[in-house]
Parts: structure tokens; sequence; C-alpha cells
């Protein structure tokens, strides 16, 4: 199963593509930010996004997408934009016919720490151990993208993998029929 993972941001949007050999056998396929002006009006902005993030897909065909739930806590004019970023992704699965899962802040360090009061060294420290990569990817949203993925691969329910499984089998109907 390939999972792209979105850390929404309009500033700068985290995406991590990880790909499930097996529970225990995780590779990351890709890792990336998408960033945007804030120069420009917000439906360019919009736009951008939609535009990379395409490109994103296109190149890694996702089976599921796995995107941070958005909250507010203090900050609304934060919440506002990230909302409007994690909506440019659930908008373009549903365009492609691909399953999305939410997960909160809490529950990727959780799954990815064992601890959803980890800081974000934490969380960027078990990235690395648990894709076995050199480093953690810079900028931080890049590393969040793939905690996020991580997290979706070992917390995602049974009907999430039911559902990526016959979003997979109607794109290869789709090919099939030309």
């Amino acid at each position: 199963m390939i999972v792209l993972g979105v850390d929404p941001g309009l500033t700068r949007c985290g995406l991590g593509v990880v790909e499930s050999k097996s529970h225990q056998n995780l590779v990351m396929r890709g890792v990336g930010v998408i960033t945007t002006s804030k120069e420009n009006a917000l439906e360019y902005r919009l736009l951008e996004l939609e535009e990379e993030m395409s490109i994103w897909l296109d190149n890694f065909n996702p089976d599921v997408i796995a995107v941070e739930r958005v909250f507010s806590q203090l900050n609304v004019k934060t919440a506002m934009s990230t909302a409007q970023a994690a909506g440019v992704a659930l908008l373009l699965a549903a365009r492609r016919g691909i399953p999305v899962a939410m997960h909160t802040p809490t529950e990727v360090k959780a799954s990815v720490t064992g601890s959803g009061r980890a800081d974000k060294k934490q969380v960027a420290t078990m990235v690395v151990n648990i894709l076995k990569l050199d480093a953690a990817p810079k900028p931080v949203d890049s590393t969040d993208a793939l905690a996020l993925a991580i997290c979706h691969l070992w917390r995602g329910t049974g009907d999430e993998r039911i559902a990526a499984a016959l979003a997979q089998e109607k794109k290869r109907l789709k090919a099939v029929k030309g």
C-alpha cells in the first residue's frame, strides 16, 4: 500500500509518500514541501497547491491520502489557512476516487513515537529510524507528512484498507478499459 501524507499549510504544505512492504518494512518513496508566496492572492495560492499536489498524485499513484485533521486551539487564522490547504487535498482525492484518512496530531505522535505528547524532534527521530533515513527531511513539514503516512499505515482501520483495495482495483479496471 502506498500512502501520501499531507501536512496541510498554505505557506508550506508537507508531502510524504511511504510504501508498506510489510508492517515492519516501510519505505519512503518521496518527500517534499509545496511553498506558496504570501504575496499572492489566496485563490492563486490554492491553485498552486492543487497543481503541485496533482503532480505528486500522478507520480506516486497513492492508494490512500492521509491528511492531518485541522483543529483550532488558539490561532483561528492559522487554522483557516491549514483547513483551506487540507480542502485542496480532499478535493483532489475525491476527484480521483482515492480514499482519505484524517489523523489528529496526537494520533500521529502516539503512532510514531508511542506518546501523544512527543515533540517535533522526537517525531523526526522516529521517522528517521522507521524509514531508515540518513537524516530527517527539512523543513519539518515534510517530516510531519511522512509521520502522517506512517501513522496511517500502522493505525488505519480495516475499512480503510478495504476501501483502498477497491480504489486500486477501480483504477486497474479503468486502465484495462483504456
